[in-house]
């Protein structure tokens, strides 16, 4: 395969940074891309560490898109389900993300007018093959090879948590910063530093979500960073922190956080449902069972009744969070050797490898 189009955002947000990995291994493999960016922007601004010569690739990629469009190439497209029944091109691969359990009549169709859709994780391609879709697989996406271990010492004799995604009802993050807060707040050995922001909500709407979870208290060892810039800001983030809360979201395509900050050595604290299953074990993670499912909608990202994002999410008890968290503070005096070893299996080499062979197998 010498040449694809490629449709994908280029923003801060996760879909971006998958879609920015992807195109680099793209590159790297010489294929010619006729890019189409989602929002029909490049924002690279995150993204301080990729090379001139990559950018300038892509930027090209995107310049000459519609001379270079050919009508007999092949088309990948990285994107949610929904706005996915666009193509450019005749034949056409979705890489996409599902973290429901519960996939709808619209969400089945664009799923079969694919000429394939790979799911990032075994559970979502599982979900539509239960509703009759017969043109799925599963492959995972790697580590960002932007990320890497500091070494450097950043708190001297505390525990530092961190809790990083969106705030959201399915990723449990009220749950978990008021159960934290309940045992650990004010207790300055300990530390939790929070990257939450929702980019959907506006400063009024964070602070207001914020109190609620807490209550209305203000905590001593609770701190709430602004949004990241960089990625050597995230790096140098998960680089910091000991334990990783993220991974007790209740519902994931993949969960980035969880996943990065396992394989930079830290112990992350996992519920062992939806996507974590692929890539979290009891050797490289702190795995919570799941307790309970309840709905996930919250009338904000997941609302009953819609053509999209239907169905439950997994729970976990206070009890069994408590109990991970101290076996996560045990763990946490050595470095997560099975963890750093994920890079090796997990990389964006072997997800384009995988994809371009179902490309080609499906030709």
């Amino acid at each position: 395969m010498t040449h694809i189009n490629f449709s994908g955002p280029i923003n801060p947000l996760s879909f971006g940074n998958v879609s920015l990995n992807m195109l680099r291994e793209l590159y790297r493999k010489d294929i010619r891309v006729s890019f189409f960016p989602i929002g029909s922007k490049l924002d690279f601004e995150v993204y301080d560490k990729i090379s001139p010569d990559f950018k300038n690739w892509a930027t090209s990629a995107f310049n000459t898109r519609l001379s270079t469009l050919k009508k007999d190439s092949p088309s990948l497209r990285m994107w949610h389900l929904n706005g996915s029944e666009n193509r450019v091109g005749p034949r056409q691969t979705l890489y996409t993300f599902y973290e429901c359990d519960s996939p709808t009549f619209s969400e089945k169709n664009i799923c079969d007018i694919q000429d394939h859709c790979i799911f990032s994780s075994v559970h979502a391609q599982e979900c539509f093959e239960n509703v009759g879709c017969d043109n799925t697989s599963a492959i995972p996406i790697g580590f960002d090879e932007d990320f890497y271990v500091t070494g450097k010492t950043y708190l001297k004799d505390r525990i530092h948590f961190g809790l990083m995604g969106k705030f959201e009802k399915r990723k449990h993050t009220g749950r978990i910063l008021r159960l934290w807060a309940d045992k650990y707040g004010n207790k300055n050995e300990y530390q939790l530093s929070c990257c939450i922001n929702n980019p959907f909500f506006d400063n009024r709407q964070m602070n207001q979500v914020v109190s609620q979870a807490l209550e209305g208290k203000r905590y001593s060892n609770i701190n709430f960073l602004p949004f990241l810039k960089t990625n050597s800001d995230v790096n140098e983030y998960l680089n910091s922190i000991d334990i990783d809360l993220s991974g007790l979201s209740g519902a994931e395509g993949w969960n980035l956080p969880a996943f990065n900050s396992t394989c930079l050595g830290k112990w992350s604290i996992v519920l062992n449902a939806t996507s974590h299953k692929d890539w979290a074990t009891p050797s490289n993670s702190v795995l919570v069972e799941p307790s309970d499912q309840e709905e996930i909608f919250d009338g904000a990202f997941f609302i009953k009744g819609q053509e999209f994002n239907q169905g439950t999410m997994q729970t976990f008890s206070d009890e069994s969070f408590h109990k991970a968290v101290e076996t996560a503070m045990e763990k946490c005096k050595s470095i997560n050797k099975e963890g750093i070893s994920l890079k090796d299996t997990f990389s964006y080499r072997n997800t384009i490898d995988k994809i371009l062979d179902t490309m080609t197998n499906d030709s």
